[in-house]
């Protein structure tokens, strides 16, 4: 063999068993999901689903007596920043929205009662509570017409709640008027 051969080869043989050796270490497969690959075993966070939910109802109760007492502050303290509002008719409200009635006073009624309400809790910091509302002589003043428009009636809700910083707040609220509502039970009456 020549020298220019030899070299050729030496530099051959080299090369392969560089190759060979990055070959043995051991690498990280990209092929996986490191969140995936947690133990599936491991005991979740308990979560005090009772707390919650004594909570959560009593916020609903909160918010929705805020409305007849004019309390600005508890709707500031229950309504995330970020809330989304749907309201029976369709249309959509932000949180300034709800501060703003409940300064004006333009939502008013006799009696709001909320039966079968049910909390549903997710997780430590999400929960959300369905139920159903029963308004009497309700009014709403409508804020750029200023007509006064009748929301007596039932109505179906889901409200979300997250608990940021330590408080639960509303994130979602959805309200739906049932046009054919069900006779009141016995219990109910």
């Amino acid at each position: 063999m020549n020298r220019n051969a030899l070299s050729i080869a030496l530099a051959l043989a080299v090369a392969v068993v560089g190759l060979a050796s990055i070959g043995c270490y051991e690498r990280a497969d990209t092929n996986v999901n490191s969140s995936l690959t947690t133990n599936r075993n491991a005991l979740p966070e308990p979560v005090n689903t009772a707390s919650i939910e004594a909570e959560l109802k009593k916020i609903e109760t909160d918010w929705a007596n805020a409305f007849k007492t004019k309390d600005v502050a508890a709707v500031r303290r229950i309504l995330a920043d970020d809330i989304v509002l749907t309201y029976p008719d369709g249309s959509t409200g932000t949180k300034n929205d709800e501060v703003q009635m409940a300064e004006t006073g333009a939502f008013s009624a006799d009696s709001w009662e909320m039966l079968d309400t049910k909390v549903t809790v997710l997780d430590a910091d999400a929960a959300f509570i369905t139920g159903r509302t029963v308004v009497k002589n309700g009014k709403l003043k409508e804020p750029k017409s200023g007509q006064t428009i009748d929301i007596s009636g039932e109505y179906r809700f889901l409200d979300v709640y997250a608990k940021r910083n330590g408080t639960w707040q509303a994130v979602a609220s959805q309200v739906t008027k049932i046009q054919a509502p069900p006779p009141p039970t016995k219990a109910q009456k």
